[in-house]
Parts: C-alpha cells; structure tokens; sequence
C-alpha cells in the first residue's frame, strides 16, 4: 500500500480554485480507483486532461491461446523471446487468465513517438536486464536491475532505456495490487515483522512539466485492444499533486528474508498482492538451522493455484537443468516437488543465492502461442527417476 505522497505545488484545500499567476485557473483531476472508494491522487493541470482532438486506429492486443484448459508443468526460455525495438510490440503474453497477464519483453528501443496507458490493469514491471527512467504524469523513477516498478491503471507513461539489452518480467493485474494486508496495521503503515518498509519504497521526486499545444499521440490499451488517440496538449502538464494513488519502485535486493528452522512456506516470500493472486521474492537467504532440516521445500499439492517461477539469477536449488530467463508452470490439480537429487543435495548447505520472482494465481493459467514457442514440453517429464 503505497503512502501519502506529494509533489509539486497545491492549493492549501482540495476543490477550490487554484489560479496561476495570468489568474487562468489550473485544472484540477481526481485521479482514482474502485469509484470513490480506493486509493486517489489529486492531480492540477495546465491544461484540460479531456482535449481529444482524433482516435486514428484500434486494434487487438489479446494473447492467442495455444492451450485453454492447462495441466501439463511446462518450462518456458524466456530469454528466447527476441528482442523487438519498440517497447509495446516487445511484450509477449505467455500465461493468462481472467485476472491477469504474465508477460516477457525485451524492448531495445525507449518509447520516443507516443505516450502508454493501460485501462484495464495495474502492471508490475520486474528488471531483469537494463537499466534506465520511466517518465510518468506524476513524476520520474530511475530504475536498475531487480527493481519492481509498479505503474497503476490509467497512469500515462513513457520508458527510457540507457541501452538495448534489457529483459522485463510483466504482470498485467486486473485487480488493484497493494503490499500484503498482514504486514499493515490498520492505518496502513508497514509493521515490524514485514519483509521491507516504507524506506525502501520508491516514490516520484522529479515532476517533469509541459505546458505545450500540438498532437501527443497516447496508445491506451482497453480491454486488450490498443486506442491510438491524440490528445490537443502535452499529457505531462501536472504541475503538483498529493494523494496515495501514483507509481513506485521496489528493489528485490531490498527485501529482507524471512527464516526459520524448518523450511518456509512460500507465503514468508509475499511482496505484493491483489485478491486474484499473489506475488513472491525469493532472494538470497540463510538455509534452515534445525540439525536435521532439509532446506529443499516438500512435495505439495497446487490444489487452488497455478504457480508460476521466473528464474533471475543464482542457483536454483529445487530445480535442474533451470537458467537465468526460465519460467516454469506448474498448474493446479497435480503435486510438483524437488527434482530428482535436490532434496539430498541440499541437506548440510546453509545458504542460497537464489534469486526468482514467483506468481500464484487463484484461477487456472492458459497458455498462449507466445509461450509454446518457448516451451520445453518434456519438462513434465523431468521428475521421472
């Protein structure tokens, strides 16, 4: 749950006039979710946020399903996805419910000739590869490798990359995502047991302002179709706001692991949350310390989920044969494990440097023509002796 945030100049009350110095009003935009209800920003213009002067196209981004109903475990080469110069024809949606879209990308190119905004979901950006700005209307975020940058519905945007060689790991959220309601209190702050706090939070400190006229052409992306529309003024023309409804960044070298003497349950990992699924930072870590534990996790049975694990870097305990850039599937309805030797391999080790993002949905998974492309379609077979 990000918290109280302000930037630029407001007026000491909301909703009373606010003029600039030529005594022209600014225009003021509550900037919301679920109604009047979640979490809001109030936002003041140059101009008016409503000028559209044409909508040139529209077109489908939807996933093509390769498989609808899923219960094969799949293991997927995600740095086989090939670069692309632009950044929205980069992304390639490989898994996919009625909640969410998991994607890969390897965009080369910064997005120079239109601004984004996506309608239908919050997007959590995980930095694989690449390092560089996202420039957004309620200010700028530098971003590196392991940072999360969590961009809510309907925010405008631009990314700038510093080079070509970047790899992102995408989750498209329907539903609104908040940090874990269990590390909160009731008045939201981040409790003492939580794996990161507030400090570790990123938010907007550089508000870029235009008060320009012309056509800023602004790709929106409703219900997985894309609206090239041009607005009459510069979308960046905010020249302050206060509220709790704006992007941030999160590293995953800064969440602080959670031990025990046995081995912890995938929950202690949570980083984010929505009400349609979960996800997880498994970062370097001090192994289990009861003298006889086994670090590898059990056996379990995904019963109420499908799990996803996009590997980043280090040594994957659990797993053979898994690089860097993999995503394996294990759906719901079949129990998955250790592979074959992890469990003995792991007895005696005292620390990991894995380093994986994980993402449990609540509804089945379909796999999309993107994924199979990618596909090691044995991988189901791997736990065979």
């Amino acid at each position: 749950m990000p918290f109280y945030h302000k930037l630029g100049k407001i007026p000491y009350k909301r909703h009373i006039q606010f003029r600039k110095e030529n005594g022209d009003l600014y225009y003021e935009q509550l900037f919301g979710t679920i109604g009047f209800d979640g979490m809001s920003t109030n936002m003041y213009h140059e101009n008016r946020p409503t000028q559209v002067k044409e909508i040139r196209k529209q077109y489908s981004v939807a996933p093509k399903i390769a498989k609808s109903n899923n219960i094969q475990s799949y293991r997927l080469r995600g740095f086989q996805v090939e670069p692309t110069d632009d950044f929205l024809e980069s992304r390639k949606i490989v898994l996919t419910n009625s909640d969410c879209h998991i994607a890969l990308a390897a965009p080369k190119k910064s997005t120079t000739d239109y601004f984004y905004k996506n309608t239908d979901s919050d997007e959590v950006i995980f930095i694989h590869r690449g390092t560089g700005k996202l420039r957004t209307m309620l200010g700028n975020l530098d971003f590196k490798y392991g940072d999360y940058l969590v961009i809510p519905r309907g925010m405008i945007y631009k990314i700038d990359f510093d080079t070509e060689d970047n790899r992102l790991f995408i989750v498209e959220s329907h539903r609104p995502i908040y940090t874990p309601k269990r590390y909160r209190n009731w008045f939201g702050q981040l409790l003492e047991h939580a794996p990161f706090c507030e400090r570790d939070i990123r938010q907007p400190q550089e508000l870029e302002t235009y008060n320009e006229k012309g056509d800023f052409v602004i790709k929106v992306k409703k219900k997985d179709e894309i609206f090239e529309m041009v607005y009459a003024t510069h979308p960046f023309d905010v020249i302050g706001y206060d509220g709790f409804n704006y992007p941030y960044a999160l590293s995953i070298h800064d969440f602080e692991p959670i031990t025990g003497r046995i081995h912890q349950p995938p929950p202690v990992h949570q980083t984010f949350e929505s009400d349609a699924f979960v996800i997880c930072s498994f970062v370097p870590r001090l192994y289990d310390y009861h003298p006889e534990s086994i670090p590898a996790p059990y056996n379990h049975s995904n019963i109420d989920s499908d799990e996803v694990l996009y590997y980043v870097d280090g040594d994957f305990m659990s797993r053979n044969d898994i690089e860097a850039g993999h995503i394996s599937l294990h759906p719901a309805g079949i129990p998955h494990g250790p592979h074959p030797g992890a469990t003995e391999r792991s007895i005696g080790k005292t620390e990991t440097q894995e380093l994986a993002v994980m993402v449990d949905t609540f509804k089945p998974l379909m796999v999309t023509e993107d994924a199979m492309k990618i596909a090691d379609e044995k991988y189901y077979q791997s736990w065979l002796d």
